[in-house]
C-alpha cells in the first residue's frame, strides 16, 4: 500500500495538472515600511540587474530581501508592484487557516444510521455526511465501507442519503480556465481524489475505442457511471463538457488521443461522485443500497463508521508542497465560514489587513483566480511578522536547496532555502526564508509577470501556452540566481 503523500505526488505530477491562470494588469501602491526602514529605497544591485536582463522575461520583475531580525531592506526592485501571487497565495491561506481553525483541526467523514441495527439491517436511512475534507481518497472510502460491514450492517430499510453542504458547492475554482484541466475542479462538502475522475482510453484492434472512467486508488478501482465520455471524430475542441442534474458528459476529439493513454478530468458534481463510489465500495462488502438522494439539511443519527483526516498542519504541509488548489479552497472556506468563494477571499483579505497591516486582494485561497494581488514587500512583511508572532510557516514550507548560476542543485549546501513557489501563465513567484547555519536569517519575495503576453492567450492555449514552459524555466533560474547571490552576499 502506498502512502497518501506518495499518491498526492502521483496525482499532481502530470503536465495537464499545472496551475495556469489569467490575471488583470498590475497596479501600484505605497510600500509599507518594515522595521528599520527609513523610507529610502534599498540599493538595486547592478549585478542583480544584469541577472534580470539576462533572463529576458519581459514584463515586470519585482523582488525584495530583508534581514528578518532587524527588518533592514537589503535589496529591492519595484517591491511596490501589485502582481498576481499565483500559488504563493497558499502561504497566506495556511496562516489564515491555522489562525482560524487551529493546528489540530481535522475533517471527519461519517456514516450515520437514523434507526437501530436489527439483524444486520438498519431500520431507517443510511447517511453519508461530509465535512469538506479535500484529502479524502478512494482507498480511505473503501476502508470506511469495510468498517461499516464490520459493524454488521448488511442492508437498510430506508433511504441512502448524502449530505454535502458543510462547504458551499462551487462548480469550479476559476471559471476562466479550460474545461478539462484537473487543477480547476469543483469544491464541496464531499470531495474525492481532489475531485478528479480517471479517464483511460485504448484503441481497439478492430476499430473504435475502449474507454473507462474510474475513481482509482491503490487498492480499489471502482468504475464511475455519473461521469461519462464519448470519442467524437473531430480535431478541435479537444474536450467538451455538459452536465445534467445527476450526470456529467464529456466528449473528446479522436485526433487528440493517440493509441493509448489516460488523464484525470475534473468533477463538477462531487457530492454525487463520492456517493456513487461509496455505494460501489459497500456493495463489494455485501451491502446493497438504493439510489442516492441528496439532502439539504444535515440529518441526525447514530454514527456507524467514520474517517478522520490528518491534522491541519499535515494537510497544509502537503498543500504547500504539492500546491493542491482544492485543498487551499477547502481549508480557506472552512476557516471563513463564508457562503461563496468571493466572500471567503474577501474575508481572508480583511484578516490579512487586520493581522499584518497589508493591503492585499484575494479572490480565492489557491491563487488560481485572475484578480488576486499582493506586492513583494507586503508578502515579506507577512512572513516577517508571522515569524515574530510565533506563527511562521518555516516548519511547513518545502526545502528547495541552493542552486548554482545554471540552475543545478548544489548538493549538501549548508544554507537552507524554505519557500513557496507559484506559477500561472507567464507569472512566477517565490517567497520564503534563506536560513544559513550561522549569520542572518533572510526573508525574500520574487515576483515575475509578463501580463500582456499572458493576456494575449486564447482559452484553448491556457493549459499549455506557447513558450510558457521556457518562460517559466527562465523565471525559476533567475529566482535561483538571486537567492544564491543574497545568501552569499548577506547571509
Amino acid at each position: 500500500m502506498i502512502s497518501r503523500r506518495i499518491l498526492l505526488g502521483a496525482l499532481l505530477s502530470g503536465a495537464s495538472l499545472r496551475s495556469l491562470a489569467w490575471a488583470e494588469p498590475p497596479k501600484t501602491s505605497p510600500r509599507p515600511k518594515l522595521r528599520g526602514d527609513t523610507g529610502s529605497a534599498a540599493p538595486v544591485s547592478g549585478a542583480a540587474d544584469r541577472l534580470v536582463d539576462t533572463a529576458k522575461l519581459g514584463g515586470v520583475v519585482s523582488y525584495i530581501v530583508v534581514d528578518r531580525v532587524t527588518g533592514t531592506v537589503l535589496e529591492e526592485r519595484m517591491p511596490q508592484m501589485r502582481l498576481p501571487p499565483a500559488s504563493v497565495a497558499k502561504a497566506v491561506t495556511a496562516l489564515y487557516a491555522l489562525d482560524r481553525l487551529g493546528p489540530k483541526f481535522r475533517y471527519r467523514t461519517r456514516v450515520l444510521a437514523t434507526g437501530p441495527l436489527v439483524g444486520g439491517i438498519v431500520q431507517g436511512d443510511l447517511v453519508l455526511v461530509g465535512s469538506g475534507d479535500p484529502t479524502l481518497q478512494t482507498d480511505q472510502l473503501g476502508d470506511l465501507a469495510a468498517a461499516l460491514a464490520a459493524r454488521g450492517v448488511k442492508g437498510i430499510t430506508g433511504r441512502y442519503l448524502t449530505w454535502d453542504a458543510a462547504l458551499p458547492r462551487i462548480e469550479r475554482i476559476d471559471p476562466d480556465q479550460p474545461v478539462q484541466v484537473g487543477y480547476n475542479p469543483a469544491v464541496g462538502g464531499l470531495n474525492l481524489n481532489f475531485n478528479r475522475v480517471h479517464f483511460g482510453w485504448k484503441k481497439a484492434s478492430g476499430g473504435g475505442w475502449g474507454l473507462a472512467m474510474d475513481a482509482r486508488g491503490e487498492r480499489f478501482v471502482p468504475q464511475v457511471r455519473m461521469a461519462r465520455v464519448k470519442v467524437v471524430e473531430r480535431d478541435l475542441p479537444v474536450f467538451t463538457y455538459s452536465a445534467q442534474a445527476t450526470e456529467e458528459d464529456w466528449t473528446v476529439a479522436s485526433t487528440a488521443l493517440g493509441a493509448e493513454g489516460s488523464r484525470w478530468l475534473p468533477v463538477r458534481l462531487p457530492g454525487l461522485y463520492v456517493a456513487e463510489v461509496f455505494q460501489t465500495l459497500v456493495r463489494a462488502q455485501g451491502i446493497k443500497l438504493p439510489p442516492v438522494q441528496m439532502v439539504a439539511v444535515e440529518p441526525k443519527g447514530q454514527e456507524m463508521s467514520a474517517l478522520e483526516s490528518a491534522p491541519l498542519t499535515e494537510i497544509l504541509r502537503d498543500m504547500l508542497k504539492f500546491s493542491t488548489n482544492i485543498t487551499a479552497e477547502a481549508v480557506g472556506l472552512r476557516a471563513s465560514g463564508a457562503g461563496d468563494l468571493a466572500s471567503s477571499g474577501a474575508a481572508m483579505t480583511q484578516w490579512v489587513q487586520t493581522r499584518f497591516g497589508v493591503q492585499s486582494a484575494f479572490v480565492d485561497h489557491s491563487g488560481l483566480g485572475s484578480a488576486s494581488r499582493i506586492t513583494a514587500a507586503d508578502m515579506v512583511k507577512i512572513l516577517v511578522q508571522a515569524k515574530a508572532q510565533g506563527a511562521g510557516l518555516q516548519p511547513l514550507l518545502r526545502e528547495l536547496g541552493m542552486r548554482d548560476d545554471k540552475g543545478k542543485a548544489i548538493k549538501d549546501h549548508p544554507v537552507r532555502i524554505v519557500a513557496k513557489s507559484g506559477t500561472l501563465n507567464f507569472v512566477s513567484g517565490l517567497v520564503g526564508h534563506i536560513v544559513p547555519p550561522k549569520g542572518k536569517d533572510l526573508v525574500f519575495a520574487i515576483f515575475s509577470a509578463d501580463l500582456p503576453r499572458r493576456d494575449g492567450l486564447s482559452t484553448a492555449q491556457r493549459e499549455s501556452p506557447p513558450g510558457g514552459p521556457e518562460w517559466t524555466q527562465r523565471a525559476r533560474r533567475l529566482q535561483g540566481q538571486l537567492i544564491n547571490r543574497w545568501a552569499m552576499t548577506y547571509a
